[in-house]
């Protein structure tokens, strides 16, 4: 068995011709900018992009297999180089059963089949060509789909204030809008981590993955998993994912949640902490307050421990994070070291110090031990390194 970095949500800016696909994601987000930035700067093994429903994205996948830059592997993935990618796609899903919008993360191994789902798909949305649409099915409805089409199926972000599955989806149980049995994973999102989350004991049966939902090239891997597999496919992903066939999750690495952008309840309009339940911002006296996901997670709780053989999740800052570690500084470590998770992983501080100043040593090393100190974020606002 060998150990694989895995990032399973990135998003598309724009199609090879210009097209937006993901209207908030960078314009440099295309299919092969995402393949090219992931493998040669990142260092990752496995991605998942998942806007690939996207017409436009699926020729352009196409087009790399019919070129050879990239082939079809028969276990599902396609393979760029050391790289390999798992065509994905993000819905969104708001009916009769839903308190709110959720966002849905589906996976399959091949093109052929992720045309099929598109064309399905297109009867049941208004725009195939953008990511993240409303899909006018219910939950259950596209859970049966997708694993009618082999697919994968994990719920995106479950916290977050808006769009999610526990933010906003349901009251109280996943049950409410999801089919229990039909769910390959949960994504614990930026505000939360493994010992949050199994305060819900509903999914103590659910492996946690933790992604980055990049919307720019810089924003890849900010959150990531180690899983351990005997090749990077999608057979092998599932397989992980199930702990099955000695294949598993090793580790989640993601921000601590101090760093998310929705971990403190605070008022919408001032971004002023909120306590005690308040119903008005004792700052400026506005009535709209966005819910941190602590206190969600809190409103929600019915267990202490998650199980005892969970993988355990370290807190990581991304190097992006680090005070004094701009891009240019960035460029020479990833020139001396080559991509950022071998800097993150593997590089001594030794040959860090000598090529960057002695803090930025120093904090990378902190970042990688977990011992950083930091101060919370919420309301939409990253929480910040205090050193």
């Amino acid at each position: 068995m060998k150990s694989f970095y895995v990032d399973l949500h990135i998003h598309i800016g724009r199609t090879w011709t210009g097209k937006p696909v993901k209207i908030t994601g960078a314009k440099t987000l295309t299919f092969t900018n995402i393949i090219e930035h992931a493998r040669h700067k990142k260092g990752l093994n496995v991605i998942g992009i998942i806007d690939c429903h996207s017409p436009e994205v699926i020729l352009e996948m196409e087009s790399l297999v019919a070129s050879g830059e990239v082939y079809e592997h028969p276990d599902g993935g396609l393979v760029f180089g050391g790289l390999t990618v798992i065509p994905g796609s993000e819905l969104e899903v708001y009916d009769e059963q839903c308190n709110g919008p959720i966002h849905l993360l589906s996976y399959f191994p091949s093109i052929k089949i992720m045309r099929e789902f598109s064309s399905w798909l297109s009867n049941h949305l208004k725009n195939i060509q953008l990511s993240s649409q409303r899909i006018y099915v219910s939950g259950i409805e596209l859970q049966k789909k997708v694993k009618e089409l082999g697919g994968i199926f994990i719920p995106a972000h479950v916290f977050t204030p808006f769009k999610s599955l526990y933010g906003k989806g349901v009251k109280k149980s996943l049950a409410e809008v999801l089919d229990p049995d039909l769910i390959d994973g949960i994504e614990l999102g930026l505000s939360s981590d493994t010992r949050m989350a199994d305060q819900l004991e509903e999914l103590h049966k659910y492996p946690f993955v933790t992604n980055s939902d990049a919307h720019s090239l810089a924003k890849i891997a900010r959150e990531y998993q180690v899983m351990q597999m005997e090749e990077p496919t999608f057979r092998e992903l599932k397989f992980a994912l199930a702990s099955d066939e000695g294949r598993k999750i090793i580790a989640n690495y993601g921000l601590d949640p101090l760093l998310g952008k929705y971990h403190k309840t605070v008022c919408a309009h001032c971004l002023h902490p909120i306590n005690d339940n308040a119903e008005v911002c004792p700052n400026c006296g506005d009535k709209k307050i966005t819910k941190g996901v602590a206190d969600r997670i809190l409103e929600l709780k019915t267990a202490e421990f998650g199980p005892k053989n969970r993988p355990p999740y370290v807190h990581q800052v991304p190097l992006e994070f680090i005070p004094g570690l701009g891009p240019k500084l960035l460029d020479k470590l990833l020139q001396h070291f080559g991509t950022e998770m071998a800097i993150l992983h593997e590089v001594p501080y030794e040959a860090l110090k000598d090529v960057v100043p002695i803090k930025v040593a120093d904090l990378i090393m902190k970042a990688r031990e977990g011992t950083i100190s930091l101060s919370a974020g919420g309301g939409g606002r990253y929480g910040k390194i205090a050193d």
